[in-house]
């Protein structure tokens, strides 16, 4: 009773560990999970199949993964950035007259009775409000803070992930039983290939948004159309919130245009969304990562609830290890009653 006593309290006391570390734990299993996808790319690089290519220090090929991203990231922020100041500056000049002709709407359909300044819609508002604004600023900027050392962190500890990975999996496996270790050997390579495709799957997802948003934005004459484009790509790497973003960016550029414009381009990145949440993430789910539509609508629900946006990203590759645990849990079983009923066969 004495040791059953003791256990339990452990288990309690590890569980107030875990709730109270919480955060730090999720950035340790974003960082396991990106450590995860890239792994067989730096494999492939450190071990080139083509031709008689000499073997390349691991620490180099994840620094060039690495190097890779950087410029990517770096490519997409050169033709991001620039347009979208110009076309915001330009959008800030023409607010105020736009502002009016919106004011004329309602006024003529008499939902407002008279236009109404900045400097009257300052002076009406509650008394504290100022005091509240500056309140969210500053919990906004600390957000913002945060989210960048979050981000380095993930950066920093995924690289030493994948430089440790092989000495860190063979310390760990000792604590396995001997009989399993090659079963939970083959479960982690399992995983690791899920993940992997997961990671290549989003791409591909971001590829065809992408192309998509581009191809209809050009035909409808919006400027900037490549700039939203590739907007919409990186948000498509956001599930539920990320396809938003990328509409509302579409539409705002879009009223700089005509009312017309702002209306047919939100039609389409409407009917573009429920194709992109509906058949193609599910569909190309299933076919890279191994997991059933229904299984990618359920955790991308369950995910989001939750633990918000970081869980509906994080639900798919979660799901797909979870599911490789299950897959091994129920193959030792069925051989264990194999086994039992040849036993028992035997004695009979």
């Amino acid at each position: 009773m004495f040791q059953t006593v003791l256990t339990v309290l452990g288990v309690i006391i590890l569980a107030a560990v875990f709730w109270a570390a919480r955060g730090a734990l999720m950035l340790i299993y974003i960082s396991a999970l990106i450590a995860m996808g890239f792994s067989p790319i730096v494999k492939m690089i450190e071990h080139p199949q083509v031709g008689r290519l000499p073997a390349v220090p691991r620490w180099l090929a994840i620094l060039v993964v690495y190097l890779a991203g950087v410029s990517v990231i770096a490519i997409v922020g050169l033709m991001v950035v620039p347009p979208l100041v110009g076309q915001s500056l330009a959008l800030w000049e023409r607010l105020p007259d736009e502002l009016n002709k919106f004011q004329g709407f309602l006024i003529r359909y008499k939902i407002l009775r008279e236009p109404i300044t900045l400097a009257e819609a300052v002076r009406s508002a509650p008394q504290g409000s100022g005091a509240n604004a500056v309140g969210t600023v500053l919990v906004a900027l600390s957000s913002v803070i945060g989210g960048v050392f979050g981000f380095i962190t993930i950066v920093i500890l995924s690289f030493y992930l994948l430089v440790e990975a092989g000495a860190m999996f063979e310390y760990w496996i000792r604590f396995v039983p001997a009989a399993k270790r090659g079963t939970v050997a083959e479960a982690a390579r399992e995983a690791v290939l899920k993940v992997s495709a997961w990671l290549r799957a989003q791409f591909v997802l971001a590829g065809v948004m992408g192309t998509f948003t581009a191809i209809g934005l050009g035909f409808m004459g919006e400027p900037y159309f490549y700039v939203v484009a590739l907007i919409a790509a990186i948000g498509e790497t956001i599930p539920i919130i990320g396809p938003v973003i990328g509409g509302i960016t579409a539409v705002l550029v879009a009223v700089t245009v005509s009312p017309k414009l702002a209306l047919m381009v939100g039609i389409y990145f409407l009917i573009l969304h429920q194709l992109e949440a509906n058949i193609l993430v599910p569909k190309i789910m299933e076919r890279r990562v191994g997991v059933s539509p229904v299984a990618v609508m359920v955790a991308l629900l369950i995910g989001g609830a939750l633990w918000g946006l970081i869980g509906a990203i994080l639900a798919i590759p979660s799901v797909a290890i979870l599911s490789i645990i299950v897959d091994q849990i129920a193959v030792t079983r069925d051989g264990s009653r194999q086994t039992l009923k040849a036993q028992v066969s035997s004695l009979k």
